[in-house]
Formats: structure tokens, C-alpha cells, sequence
């Protein structure tokens, strides 16, 4: 199978709100996203794109559109976090993204799959599809999801 993969970051802020530890606090972070396609290489001559799989500047333009420009300096909240989610409320104009569980970095992970896999689904019916995406919550810490 040949992929290719294409990084791009942002920094988003959220809270764990039930965490033992400091994560209960709101912070953020500068989250790494590797987003991992595959499907056939164009072979069409005079396209841009023949020879590639996905030009990487059309994956970075998708992910920005549908995800990374709409959670970059965002806090990205739990649905049911009601004392954040009103606080951040009373903030004028504050960049708030609320996701149906806990911020956690396997959840956001998921939550971005799922926007990813619909965006990138088949787009030049070549079979190109989301195969894995990453996502590091730090350097040393981050989550990966593969299509089913």
C-alpha cells in the first residue's frame, strides 16, 4: 500500500474536567496533526497532480478548511462541561468549539477521523481515503487512529 502524509499544527486550548491531575485545569497545547492518505496515483498527463496520490498542498487546503483553521486557537470544550462552556460564553467573540466528549487526545483523535475521513472520502475517484491520522498532544504524547 503507498500513502503519503502531510503535518500541520495548532494550538488549541481544553480541560479534562473528571482528571485526577492537572489536566482538570484549563491549558493548551500545540497539537501535531499527521494526516495519512492512500489511494491511486493519478496518471492523467497534463494534470497537475499525475504522479501523486494528492498534491500536498490540496490535503494541507482541506484539513485547514474542515478542521485545523476551525479548532487553531479554539478551546475545544466538552458538550457537557456546563461551568466552562458558560464562562467561555460570557467571553465576547471567544473561539469556542464544543465536541460531544471529553477532550482527551484518543477523543479528539476520533472527532477528527471522523471530519477528516468525510472530507478527503474519494475525492477524484482514484479511491483516495483517510487511512491514518495522527495526533500528538505534545511531543511525546499522541494518539493514532486507523480506517476500520
Amino acid at each position: 500500500m503507498l500513502t503519503i502524509t502531510r503535518k500541520l499544527e495548532f494550538d488549541a486550548g481544553h480541560r479534562i474536567p473528571d482528571h485526577k491531575s492537572q489536566c482538570r485545569n484549563l491549558h493548551g497545547h500545540r497539537y501535531t496533526l499527521e494526516i495519512t492518505l492512500t489511494g491511486e496515483v493519478i496518471t492523467a498527463e497534463g494534470n497537475s497532480d499525475n504522479g501523486m496520490i494528492m498534491d500536498f498542498s490540496d490535503v494541507k487546503a482541506i484539513a485547514k478548511e474542515h478542521l485545523v483553521d476551525v479548532w487553531d486557537h479554539a478551546f475545544l470544550v466538552y458538550d457537557k462541561d456546563i461551568a466552562v462552556k458558560e464562562f467561555l460564553a460570557s467571553l465576547p467573540n471567544h473561539k469556542t468549539v464544543v465536541i460531544d466528549r471529553i477532550p482527551t487526545v484518543e477523543n479528539l483523535a476520533a472527532v477528527a477521523f471522523g471530519i477528516l475521513k468525510a472530507a478527503f472520502k474519494d475525492r477524484y475517484g482514484t479511491g483516495l481515503h483517510l487511512h491514518k491520522l495522527v495526533l500528538h498532544e505534545t511531543p511525546n504524547c499522541w494518539a493514532e487512529i486507523l480506517e476500520d
